[in-house]
């Protein structure tokens, strides 16, 4: 059930975003945006792990600053293969995907952890 939840903020999350990046991010709608949140889960679940090693010695050299520009080309790829999901730009994706982590983040704190 808390999956679920978490799966229906991101998308909330994902809205917050396009309504303060409007020209630049948009969704279509509710369903798109949780088709988006679905796709970008599962790239930061599958995708993320192996770019992380790939690319940690860039990563060490700009002392974690390309961990940022992985997060916005993750963003941009999920924009590119969905439908109803558009990011103008690498610069769009960028500020998207910081502002969906914060926002993300800030929702799920809301939720009670279910351990005891």
């Amino acid at each position: 059930m808390r999956l679920l939840l978490l799966w229906v903020l991101n998308a909330v999350a994902l809205l917050a975003v396009t309504w303060l990046l409007d020209p630049l991010i948009q969704v279509s709608g509710f369903g798109s945006a949780l088709a988006a949140a679905l796709v970008l889960g599962f790239l930061n679940t599958l995708v993320r792990p192996l770019l992380v090693i790939l690319t940690l010695p860039i990563t060490v050299l700009t002392l974690g600053i390309f961990y940022l520009v992985l997060n916005g080309l993750l963003f941009w790829l999920a924009g590119s293969l969905l439908e109803g999901f558009h990011v103008a730009g690498f610069g769009a994706a960028l500020v998207g995907a910081i502002l969906y982590g914060v926002i993300a983040w800030a929702l799920s704190a809301l939720i009670p952890n279910s351990r005891g």
